[in-house]
Protein backbone atom coordinates (compact mmCIF):
# COMPACT_ATOMS: atom_id res chain seq x y z
CA UNK A 1 0.00 0.00 0.00
CA UNK A 2 2.71 2.36 0.74
CA UNK A 3 4.70 1.17 -2.76
CA UNK A 4 1.28 2.41 -4.65
CA UNK A 5 1.21 5.72 -2.48
CA UNK A 6 4.98 6.46 -3.30
CA UNK A 7 3.87 5.61 -7.24
CA UNK A 8 1.15 7.85 -6.74
CA UNK A 9 3.09 10.92 -5.35
CA UNK A 10 5.94 10.31 -7.83
CA UNK A 11 3.78 10.72 -11.04
CA UNK A 12 2.00 13.36 -9.18
CA UNK A 13 5.49 15.25 -9.02
CA UNK A 14 6.14 14.12 -12.53
CA UNK A 15 3.03 16.27 -13.29
CA UNK A 16 3.64 19.35 -11.62
CA UNK A 17 7.36 19.96 -12.17
CA UNK A 18 6.27 19.41 -16.42
CA UNK A 19 3.74 21.73 -15.96
CA UNK A 20 6.07 24.08 -14.35
CA UNK A 21 9.21 23.63 -15.62
CA UNK A 22 8.64 23.02 -19.04
CA UNK A 23 4.91 23.92 -20.38
CA UNK A 24 4.82 27.37 -19.51
CA UNK A 25 7.78 28.36 -21.94
CA UNK A 26 7.27 25.11 -24.76
CA UNK A 27 3.93 25.01 -24.63
CA UNK A 28 3.92 26.09 -28.85
CA UNK A 29 5.69 22.73 -29.50
CA UNK A 30 3.50 20.53 -27.40
CA UNK A 31 0.45 18.40 -28.90
CA UNK A 32 -2.72 19.75 -26.57
CA UNK A 33 -3.61 16.12 -26.81
CA UNK A 34 -0.76 15.06 -25.26
CA UNK A 35 -0.35 17.56 -22.40
CA UNK A 36 -4.01 16.54 -21.78
CA UNK A 37 -3.04 12.77 -21.55
CA UNK A 38 -0.02 13.45 -19.43
CA UNK A 39 -2.45 14.82 -16.94
CA UNK A 40 -4.97 11.76 -16.86
CA UNK A 41 -2.98 8.11 -17.89
CA UNK A 42 -0.85 6.95 -14.97
CA UNK A 43 0.32 4.53 -17.01
CA UNK A 44 1.94 6.49 -19.68
CA UNK A 45 3.52 8.80 -16.64
CA UNK A 46 4.70 5.55 -15.18
CA UNK A 47 6.42 4.08 -18.32
CA UNK A 48 8.83 7.40 -18.48
CA UNK A 49 9.55 6.98 -14.91
CA UNK A 50 10.58 3.28 -15.41
CA UNK A 51 12.74 3.66 -18.18
CA UNK A 52 14.57 6.78 -16.32
CA UNK A 53 14.97 4.96 -13.41
CA UNK A 54 12.88 7.40 -11.34
CA UNK A 55 15.42 9.84 -11.90
CA UNK A 56 12.91 12.87 -12.04
CA UNK A 57 15.19 15.19 -14.06
CA UNK A 58 16.00 12.79 -16.90
CA UNK A 59 12.21 11.55 -16.90
CA UNK A 60 11.31 15.27 -17.65
CA UNK A 61 13.71 15.71 -20.40
CA UNK A 62 12.49 12.29 -21.96
CA UNK A 63 8.78 13.29 -21.85
CA UNK A 64 9.72 17.22 -23.33
CA UNK A 65 11.98 14.97 -26.20
CA UNK A 66 9.04 12.83 -26.68
CA UNK A 67 6.31 15.59 -27.31
CA UNK A 68 8.09 17.28 -29.67
CA UNK A 69 8.55 14.58 -31.51
CA UNK A 70 5.01 13.65 -31.45
CA UNK A 71 4.24 17.18 -32.83
CA UNK A 72 6.95 17.35 -35.14
CA UNK A 73 5.17 13.54 -36.76
CA UNK A 74 1.99 14.27 -36.21
CA UNK A 75 1.95 11.26 -34.39
CA UNK A 76 -2.01 11.53 -33.14
CA UNK A 77 -3.35 12.31 -36.48
CA UNK A 78 -1.66 9.44 -38.70
CA UNK A 79 -4.05 7.29 -40.05
CA UNK A 80 -4.02 4.67 -42.92
CA UNK A 81 -6.05 7.79 -45.03
CA UNK A 82 -2.70 10.21 -44.88
CA UNK A 83 -0.24 7.74 -45.41
CA UNK A 84 1.00 6.69 -48.79
CA UNK A 85 -0.86 3.53 -49.47
CA UNK A 86 2.36 2.08 -51.10
CA UNK A 87 3.81 2.00 -47.84
CA UNK A 88 0.92 -0.45 -46.47
CA UNK A 89 1.37 -2.69 -49.75
CA UNK A 90 5.22 -2.84 -49.22
CA UNK A 91 5.02 -5.45 -46.42
CA UNK A 92 8.48 -4.00 -44.99
CA UNK A 93 6.81 -3.59 -41.14
CA UNK A 94 4.17 -4.80 -39.76
CA UNK A 95 2.57 -6.75 -36.73
CA UNK A 96 2.36 -9.64 -36.28
CA UNK A 97 2.58 -13.03 -34.00
CA UNK A 98 4.23 -13.14 -30.40
CA UNK A 99 7.54 -14.52 -28.72
CA UNK A 100 7.47 -17.25 -26.26
CA UNK A 101 6.78 -14.38 -23.35
CA UNK A 102 3.53 -13.47 -24.92
CA UNK A 103 5.00 -10.13 -26.22
CA UNK A 104 4.11 -9.05 -29.91
CA UNK A 105 6.26 -9.05 -32.74
CA UNK A 106 6.91 -6.13 -34.68
CA UNK A 107 8.37 -7.24 -37.93
CA UNK A 108 10.85 -5.34 -39.91
CA UNK A 109 11.70 -7.09 -43.62
CA UNK A 110 14.78 -5.15 -44.20
CA UNK A 111 14.82 -7.05 -48.23
CA UNK A 112 11.88 -4.90 -48.68
CA UNK A 113 13.21 -1.87 -47.45
CA UNK A 114 15.46 0.66 -49.95
CA UNK A 115 17.24 3.04 -49.00
CA UNK A 116 15.98 6.74 -50.37
CA UNK A 117 16.23 10.03 -48.78
CA UNK A 118 13.80 11.45 -50.30
CA UNK A 119 11.15 8.81 -48.68
CA UNK A 120 12.74 8.63 -45.70
CA UNK A 121 10.52 11.09 -43.63
CA UNK A 122 7.37 9.16 -45.25
CA UNK A 123 9.04 5.90 -43.96
CA UNK A 124 9.61 6.96 -40.52
CA UNK A 125 6.08 8.10 -39.95
CA UNK A 126 5.12 4.99 -40.95
CA UNK A 127 6.73 3.51 -38.00
CA UNK A 128 5.32 6.14 -35.81
CA UNK A 129 1.78 5.11 -37.26
CA UNK A 130 2.51 1.34 -36.08
CA UNK A 131 3.92 2.08 -32.89
CA UNK A 132 1.15 4.64 -32.13
CA UNK A 133 -1.67 2.19 -33.24
CA UNK A 134 0.34 -0.58 -30.98
CA UNK A 135 0.31 1.64 -28.02
CA UNK A 136 -2.97 2.63 -27.99
CA UNK A 137 -4.43 -1.05 -28.56
CA UNK A 138 -2.31 -2.46 -25.57
CA UNK A 139 -1.47 0.33 -23.56
CA UNK A 140 2.20 0.22 -22.59
CA UNK A 141 2.67 -3.93 -23.12
CA UNK A 142 5.81 -4.43 -24.05
CA UNK A 143 6.84 -5.93 -27.84
CA UNK A 144 9.61 -7.45 -29.45
CA UNK A 145 11.34 -6.23 -32.58
CA UNK A 146 12.42 -8.43 -35.20
CA UNK A 147 15.03 -7.63 -37.83
CA UNK A 148 14.62 -9.92 -40.74
CA UNK A 149 18.03 -9.72 -42.80
CA UNK A 150 17.40 -12.81 -44.46
CA UNK A 151 18.43 -12.39 -48.39
CA UNK A 152 19.57 -9.09 -47.97
CA UNK A 153 22.82 -7.01 -49.05
CA UNK A 154 24.58 -3.48 -48.62
CA UNK A 155 21.72 -1.98 -50.67
CA UNK A 156 19.21 -2.94 -48.02
CA UNK A 157 20.82 -1.75 -44.97
CA UNK A 158 19.98 1.48 -43.41
CA UNK A 159 21.84 3.09 -40.48
CA UNK A 160 19.49 5.87 -40.71
CA UNK A 161 16.57 3.97 -40.67
CA UNK A 162 17.38 1.60 -38.15
CA UNK A 163 19.05 4.29 -35.59
CA UNK A 164 15.12 5.73 -36.07
CA UNK A 165 13.47 2.48 -35.23
CA UNK A 166 15.69 2.18 -31.72
CA UNK A 167 15.29 6.00 -30.65
CA UNK A 168 11.76 5.57 -30.97
CA UNK A 169 11.73 2.88 -27.91
CA UNK A 170 14.78 4.77 -26.32
CA UNK A 171 12.87 8.25 -26.06
CA UNK A 172 9.60 8.36 -28.01
CA UNK A 173 7.72 4.91 -26.64
CA UNK A 174 9.44 4.33 -23.05
CA UNK A 175 9.29 0.85 -21.66
CA UNK A 176 7.48 -1.10 -24.87
CA UNK A 177 10.79 -2.90 -26.19
CA UNK A 178 11.06 -6.33 -24.64
CA UNK A 179 14.13 -7.17 -27.13
CA UNK A 180 15.35 -7.11 -30.31
CA UNK A 181 15.88 -10.20 -32.47
CA UNK A 182 18.00 -10.35 -35.63
CA UNK A 183 17.56 -12.91 -37.80
CA UNK A 184 20.63 -13.76 -39.74
CA UNK A 185 22.87 -10.58 -40.12
CA UNK A 186 25.37 -10.82 -42.87
CA UNK A 187 28.81 -10.63 -41.87
CA UNK A 188 29.03 -7.44 -43.41
CA UNK A 189 26.92 -5.90 -41.17
CA UNK A 190 29.04 -6.79 -37.76
CA UNK A 191 30.74 -3.48 -38.00
CA UNK A 192 27.77 -1.49 -38.69
CA UNK A 193 26.32 -3.30 -35.88
CA UNK A 194 28.76 -2.52 -33.37
CA UNK A 195 27.56 1.33 -33.67
CA UNK A 196 23.85 0.11 -33.01
CA UNK A 197 24.91 -1.34 -29.85
CA UNK A 198 26.53 2.30 -28.93
CA UNK A 199 23.06 3.71 -29.63
CA UNK A 200 21.33 1.16 -27.56
CA UNK A 201 23.24 2.45 -24.32
CA UNK A 202 24.39 -0.38 -21.74
CA UNK A 203 21.15 -0.95 -20.34
CA UNK A 204 19.31 -1.89 -23.52
CA UNK A 205 22.19 -4.27 -24.83
CA UNK A 206 21.24 -7.65 -23.47
CA UNK A 207 17.93 -7.15 -25.54
CA UNK A 208 19.72 -7.47 -28.31
CA UNK A 209 19.54 -11.23 -29.69
CA UNK A 210 21.60 -12.77 -33.15
CA UNK A 211 20.01 -15.43 -34.26
CA UNK A 212 19.89 -17.65 -37.29
CA UNK A 213 17.58 -20.55 -38.25
CA UNK A 214 19.01 -22.72 -35.86
CA UNK A 215 18.77 -20.25 -32.62
CA UNK A 216 15.53 -18.35 -33.19
CA UNK A 217 13.25 -20.93 -32.03
CA UNK A 218 14.77 -19.96 -28.35
CA UNK A 219 13.00 -16.73 -28.58
CA UNK A 220 9.61 -17.56 -31.10
CA UNK A 221 7.79 -20.63 -31.30
CA UNK A 222 7.83 -22.26 -34.34
CA UNK A 223 4.12 -21.47 -34.75
CA UNK A 224 4.81 -17.62 -35.45
CA UNK A 225 7.81 -18.30 -37.80
CA UNK A 226 7.95 -18.61 -41.61
CA UNK A 227 9.06 -21.69 -42.93
CA UNK A 228 12.69 -20.09 -44.24
CA UNK A 229 13.05 -19.51 -40.36
CA UNK A 230 12.16 -22.96 -39.42
CA UNK A 231 8.76 -22.29 -38.50
CA UNK A 232 5.46 -23.68 -39.37
CA UNK A 233 3.65 -20.31 -39.73
CA UNK A 234 1.88 -20.04 -43.30
CA UNK A 235 1.11 -16.17 -42.62
CA UNK A 236 1.35 -13.94 -45.42
CA UNK A 237 1.43 -10.25 -45.22
CA UNK A 238 -0.78 -8.52 -47.44
CA UNK A 239 -2.86 -5.16 -47.63
CA UNK A 240 -5.85 -4.07 -47.59
CA UNK A 241 -7.28 -5.19 -44.76
CA UNK A 242 -4.44 -3.51 -42.17
CA UNK A 243 -3.01 -7.05 -40.16
CA UNK A 244 -4.88 -6.96 -37.07
CA UNK A 245 -3.18 -9.45 -34.59
CA UNK A 246 -4.42 -12.12 -36.38
CA UNK A 247 -8.28 -12.38 -35.08
CA UNK A 248 -10.54 -14.82 -35.94
CA UNK A 249 -14.05 -16.38 -35.89
CA UNK A 250 -13.77 -19.23 -33.11
CA UNK A 251 -15.10 -22.88 -33.88
CA UNK A 252 -18.87 -22.77 -33.16
CA UNK A 253 -19.52 -19.46 -33.20
CA UNK A 254 -23.36 -19.10 -31.81
CA UNK A 255 -23.82 -22.78 -31.91
CA UNK A 256 -25.51 -25.62 -29.85
CA UNK A 257 -24.11 -26.36 -26.78
CA UNK A 258 -23.20 -30.00 -27.95
CA UNK A 259 -23.37 -31.29 -24.03
CA UNK A 260 -24.90 -29.87 -20.31
CA UNK A 261 -20.59 -29.45 -19.83
CA UNK A 262 -20.24 -26.18 -20.72
CA UNK A 263 -24.00 -24.82 -18.75
CA UNK A 264 -22.24 -27.06 -15.48
CA UNK A 265 -19.17 -25.23 -15.94
CA UNK A 266 -20.80 -21.68 -16.27
CA UNK A 267 -23.14 -22.18 -13.05
CA UNK A 268 -19.66 -23.65 -10.98
CA UNK A 269 -18.24 -20.29 -11.80
CA UNK A 270 -20.81 -18.10 -10.69
CA UNK A 271 -20.91 -20.38 -7.67
CA UNK A 272 -17.06 -20.14 -7.05
CA UNK A 273 -16.91 -16.52 -7.39
CA UNK A 274 -19.70 -16.01 -4.63
CA UNK A 275 -17.74 -18.24 -2.54
CA UNK A 276 -14.30 -17.18 -2.58
CA UNK A 277 -15.59 -14.53 -0.07
CA UNK A 278 -17.22 -16.37 2.40
CA UNK A 279 -13.68 -18.52 3.59
CA UNK A 280 -13.32 -18.88 7.23
CA UNK A 281 -11.20 -20.16 9.74
CA UNK A 282 -13.80 -23.37 10.81
CA UNK A 283 -14.27 -24.08 6.97
CA UNK A 284 -12.59 -26.12 4.75
CA UNK A 285 -13.27 -26.05 1.14
CA UNK A 286 -12.26 -27.66 -2.00
CA UNK A 287 -9.89 -25.62 -4.05
CA UNK A 288 -12.26 -23.41 -6.27
CA UNK A 289 -11.87 -20.93 -9.08
CA UNK A 290 -12.91 -17.45 -10.49
CA UNK A 291 -11.73 -17.36 -13.74
CA UNK A 292 -9.92 -20.75 -13.74
CA UNK A 293 -7.64 -19.06 -10.64
CA UNK A 294 -7.75 -21.54 -7.96
CA UNK A 295 -9.40 -19.64 -4.50
CA UNK A 296 -7.79 -22.11 -1.65
CA UNK A 297 -9.89 -21.11 1.85
CA UNK A 298 -7.58 -23.11 4.84
CA UNK A 299 -5.59 -19.47 6.46
CA UNK A 300 -3.21 -22.32 7.20
CA UNK A 301 -1.85 -22.91 4.17
CA UNK A 302 -2.33 -18.51 2.99
CA UNK A 303 1.97 -18.90 1.95
CA UNK A 304 0.66 -20.99 -1.33
CA UNK A 305 -2.06 -19.11 -2.06
CA UNK A 306 -0.47 -15.34 -1.98
CA UNK A 307 -0.02 -15.30 -5.75
CA UNK A 308 -3.12 -16.81 -6.31
CA UNK A 309 -5.36 -13.92 -3.79
CA UNK A 310 -3.44 -11.81 -6.49
CA UNK A 311 -4.17 -12.97 -8.83
CA UNK A 312 -8.00 -13.72 -7.95
CA UNK A 313 -7.89 -9.80 -7.69
CA UNK A 314 -6.94 -9.06 -11.41
CA UNK A 315 -9.11 -11.23 -12.13
CA UNK A 316 -11.94 -9.92 -10.55
CA UNK A 317 -11.16 -6.00 -12.26
CA UNK A 318 -13.22 -4.58 -14.61
CA UNK A 319 -12.46 -2.83 -18.22
CA UNK A 320 -14.97 0.26 -18.15
CA UNK A 321 -15.61 1.15 -21.82
CA UNK A 322 -17.79 3.54 -23.41
CA UNK A 323 -20.24 0.70 -24.46
CA UNK A 324 -19.35 -2.17 -22.32
CA UNK A 325 -17.71 -2.63 -19.00
CA UNK A 326 -15.87 -5.76 -19.38
CA UNK A 327 -15.30 -8.83 -16.88
CA UNK A 328 -11.78 -9.79 -16.47
CA UNK A 329 -10.17 -6.68 -17.52
CA UNK A 330 -6.57 -7.96 -19.13
CA UNK A 331 -6.20 -11.39 -18.39
CA UNK A 332 -7.99 -14.87 -18.75
CA UNK A 333 -6.86 -17.36 -16.38
CA UNK A 334 -6.66 -20.98 -17.55
CA UNK A 335 -5.03 -23.68 -15.90
CA UNK A 336 -2.01 -26.23 -17.23
CA UNK A 337 -3.29 -29.60 -18.51
CA UNK A 338 -2.10 -30.95 -15.02
CA UNK A 339 -4.99 -28.66 -13.26
CA UNK A 340 -7.22 -29.40 -15.77
CA UNK A 341 -9.11 -26.18 -15.75
CA UNK A 342 -10.51 -25.30 -19.31
CA UNK A 343 -12.85 -22.92 -18.46
CA UNK A 344 -12.94 -19.13 -18.39
CA UNK A 345 -16.23 -16.78 -18.14
CA UNK A 346 -16.50 -13.14 -19.86
CA UNK A 347 -18.34 -10.51 -17.92
CA UNK A 348 -20.18 -7.45 -20.58
CA UNK A 349 -22.57 -5.42 -19.24
CA UNK A 350 -24.19 -2.60 -21.35
CA UNK A 351 -23.65 0.69 -19.89
CA UNK A 352 -25.82 2.77 -22.73
CA UNK A 353 -29.40 3.17 -23.62
CA UNK A 354 -29.39 1.27 -26.78
CA UNK A 355 -28.49 -2.45 -27.83
CA UNK A 356 -24.91 -2.96 -28.02
CA UNK A 357 -23.73 -5.99 -30.63
CA UNK A 358 -20.55 -7.45 -29.96
CA UNK A 359 -18.40 -10.08 -31.31
CA UNK A 360 -15.49 -12.25 -29.91
CA UNK A 361 -12.47 -12.94 -32.03
CA UNK A 362 -9.50 -14.86 -31.00
CA UNK A 363 -5.72 -15.55 -32.50
CA UNK A 364 -6.23 -19.45 -31.87
CA UNK A 365 -9.09 -20.48 -33.35
CA UNK A 366 -8.57 -23.67 -33.76
CA UNK A 367 -8.16 -24.32 -29.93
CA UNK A 368 -11.16 -22.29 -28.32
CA UNK A 369 -15.19 -22.70 -28.59
CA UNK A 370 -16.73 -19.29 -27.38
CA UNK A 371 -20.62 -19.22 -26.43
CA UNK A 372 -22.04 -16.66 -27.33
CA UNK A 373 -19.68 -15.93 -30.10
CA UNK A 374 -21.34 -13.37 -31.80
CA UNK A 375 -25.03 -11.57 -30.23
CA UNK A 376 -25.81 -8.61 -28.88
CA UNK A 377 -26.71 -7.36 -25.13
CA UNK A 378 -29.55 -4.92 -24.16
CA UNK A 379 -28.99 -1.53 -22.08
CA UNK A 380 -28.35 -2.20 -18.69
CA UNK A 381 -28.13 -5.84 -18.91
CA UNK A 382 -25.32 -7.99 -18.80
CA UNK A 383 -24.28 -11.15 -20.59
CA UNK A 384 -22.33 -14.19 -19.84
CA UNK A 385 -19.61 -15.02 -22.64
CA UNK A 386 -18.06 -18.55 -21.76
CA UNK A 387 -14.55 -19.32 -23.03
CA UNK A 388 -13.51 -22.91 -23.19
CA UNK A 389 -10.25 -24.99 -24.62
CA UNK A 390 -11.53 -27.86 -26.98
CA UNK A 391 -10.01 -31.68 -26.84
CA UNK A 392 -6.83 -31.70 -25.80
CA UNK A 393 -4.98 -28.50 -26.34
CA UNK A 394 -3.83 -26.04 -23.64
CA UNK A 395 -3.62 -22.29 -23.38
CA UNK A 396 -0.44 -20.33 -23.86
CA UNK A 397 0.48 -16.78 -23.14
CA UNK A 398 0.44 -16.01 -26.94
CA UNK A 399 -3.18 -16.37 -27.62
CA UNK A 400 -5.21 -13.54 -27.77
CA UNK A 401 -9.15 -12.54 -27.20
CA UNK A 402 -10.64 -9.38 -28.95
CA UNK A 403 -14.32 -8.17 -28.17
CA UNK A 404 -15.62 -6.09 -30.80
CA UNK A 405 -18.96 -3.77 -29.54
CA UNK A 406 -20.94 -1.20 -30.92
CA UNK A 407 -24.34 0.48 -30.94
CA UNK A 408 -27.25 -0.94 -32.58
CA UNK A 409 -29.80 1.61 -33.88
CA UNK A 410 -33.27 0.70 -31.85
CA UNK A 411 -35.21 -0.35 -35.51
CA UNK A 412 -32.29 -2.76 -35.95
CA UNK A 413 -33.31 -7.04 -35.22
CA UNK A 414 -30.84 -9.08 -33.18
CA UNK A 415 -30.70 -11.74 -35.41
CA UNK A 416 -27.93 -13.74 -37.10
CA UNK A 417 -28.73 -12.00 -40.49
CA UNK A 418 -29.11 -8.69 -39.05
CA UNK A 419 -26.56 -8.72 -36.78
CA UNK A 420 -24.22 -10.29 -40.02
CA UNK A 421 -25.31 -7.06 -41.72
CA UNK A 422 -25.04 -4.39 -39.44
CA UNK A 423 -21.21 -5.82 -38.65
CA UNK A 424 -20.54 -5.09 -43.01
CA UNK A 425 -21.86 -1.67 -42.47
CA UNK A 426 -20.80 -0.65 -39.73
CA UNK A 427 -18.16 2.33 -39.98
CA UNK A 428 -14.36 1.17 -38.47
CA UNK A 429 -14.38 4.85 -35.83
CA UNK A 430 -17.80 3.33 -34.55
CA UNK A 431 -16.63 0.27 -32.98
CA UNK A 432 -14.94 -0.37 -29.55
CA UNK A 433 -12.43 -3.01 -29.27
CA UNK A 434 -10.83 -4.63 -26.55
CA UNK A 435 -8.28 -7.26 -26.21
CA UNK A 436 -7.77 -9.96 -23.55
CA UNK A 437 -4.39 -11.90 -22.95
CA UNK A 438 -4.40 -15.64 -21.50
CA UNK A 439 -2.79 -16.46 -18.71
CA UNK A 440 -1.58 -20.08 -17.28
CA UNK A 441 -1.72 -20.81 -13.67
CA UNK A 442 0.72 -23.21 -12.56
CA UNK A 443 -0.12 -26.80 -10.85
CA UNK A 444 0.25 -26.68 -7.36
CA UNK A 445 2.06 -30.43 -6.33
CA UNK A 446 3.26 -30.64 -3.15
CA UNK A 447 6.90 -30.36 -3.51
CA UNK A 448 7.67 -33.88 -1.53
CA UNK A 449 5.61 -35.58 -4.73
CA UNK A 450 7.45 -33.60 -7.58
CA UNK A 451 10.66 -34.54 -5.41
CA UNK A 452 9.60 -38.44 -5.66
CA UNK A 453 8.81 -37.88 -9.60
CA UNK A 454 11.78 -36.48 -10.11
CA UNK A 455 14.10 -39.02 -8.54
CA UNK A 456 13.05 -41.24 -11.40
CA UNK A 457 14.04 -39.17 -14.13
CA UNK A 458 17.20 -37.77 -13.03
CA UNK A 459 18.97 -39.98 -16.17
CA UNK A 460 16.44 -39.07 -18.45
CA UNK A 461 17.28 -35.38 -17.64
CA UNK A 462 21.05 -35.77 -17.15
CA UNK A 463 21.04 -37.17 -21.00
CA UNK A 464 18.41 -34.65 -22.04
CA UNK A 465 21.09 -31.87 -20.50
CA UNK A 466 23.98 -34.03 -22.34
CA UNK A 467 21.97 -33.71 -26.00
CA UNK A 468 21.45 -30.26 -25.55
CA UNK A 469 24.89 -29.00 -24.55
CA UNK A 470 26.44 -31.37 -27.64
CA UNK A 471 23.82 -29.66 -29.98
CA UNK A 472 25.08 -25.91 -28.74
CA UNK A 473 28.57 -27.10 -29.13
CA UNK A 474 27.93 -28.26 -32.77
CA UNK A 475 26.14 -24.89 -33.81
CA UNK A 476 29.07 -23.02 -32.22
CA UNK A 477 31.41 -25.14 -33.98
CA UNK A 478 29.41 -25.15 -37.16
CA UNK A 479 29.53 -20.66 -36.90
CA UNK A 480 33.30 -20.91 -36.30
CA UNK A 481 34.05 -23.21 -39.47
CA UNK A 482 31.68 -20.81 -41.14
CA UNK A 483 33.85 -17.93 -39.70
CA UNK A 484 37.22 -20.10 -40.78
CA UNK A 485 35.54 -20.41 -44.51
CA UNK A 486 35.00 -16.55 -44.53
CA UNK A 487 38.20 -15.91 -43.73
CA UNK A 488 40.19 -18.35 -46.02
CA UNK A 489 38.13 -16.56 -48.84
CA UNK A 490 39.13 -13.09 -47.76
CA UNK A 491 42.79 -14.50 -47.45
CA UNK A 492 42.69 -16.62 -51.17
CA UNK A 493 41.04 -13.15 -52.50
CA UNK A 494 43.92 -11.19 -51.34
CA UNK A 495 46.57 -13.45 -52.45
CA UNK A 496 44.74 -13.24 -55.79
CA UNK A 497 44.88 -9.15 -55.52
CA UNK A 498 48.39 -9.11 -54.22
CA UNK A 499 49.42 -11.65 -57.03
CA UNK A 500 47.74 -9.04 -59.37
CA UNK A 501 49.57 -6.07 -58.42
CA UNK A 502 52.83 -7.75 -59.01
CA UNK A 503 51.95 -9.01 -62.35
CA UNK A 504 50.80 -5.34 -63.09
CA UNK A 505 54.08 -4.00 -61.61
CA UNK A 506 56.43 -6.26 -63.64
CA UNK A 507 54.45 -5.77 -66.80
CA UNK A 508 54.98 -1.46 -65.99
CA UNK A 509 59.06 -2.43 -65.16
CA UNK A 510 59.18 -4.84 -68.43
CA UNK A 511 57.09 -1.68 -70.64
CA UNK A 512 59.55 1.10 -69.08
CA UNK A 513 62.69 -1.24 -69.86
CA UNK A 514 61.63 -1.79 -73.76
CA UNK A 515 60.80 2.31 -74.09
CA UNK A 516 64.45 2.90 -72.74
CA UNK A 517 65.79 0.42 -75.53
Amino acid sequence: MAGQQDRAALISETRRRFETDYLPDKADKYDSRDVERLQQDDNWVENYLIWRHDVMDDTLKMIDESFQWRKEYMVNDLSESVLPKWLFENGALYLHGYDKEGHKLFWFRVKFHTKDPKLQFEKKKFVAFWLEHYARRENGKPLTVVFDMAETGVSHIDLDFIRFIISCFKVYYPNYLSKIVIFEMPWLMNAAFKIVKGWLGPDAISMLKFTNKNEVQEYISAEYLPAYMGGTDTFKYSYPPLVDDDFQTPLCENGPITSEDETESKEEIEADSKEAGESSEEQILNSKKVCSIEQISKPEESDKTDSRTKNAKKALTIFKGPLLHISPAEELFFGTKETGEKKCLIVLTNVTKNVVAFKVRTTAPDKYRVKPSNSSCEPGTSIDIVVSLHGGFAASLQDRFLIMAAEMDQSSGAGVPELANFWKEVPRNKVMEHRLRCHVVESSKPSTLTLKENSFNIPTKTNEDLHLQLTQLLQINRRLQEQIDHCIWFQQLTVVLALLLVAIAVFCFYLLYTQRC
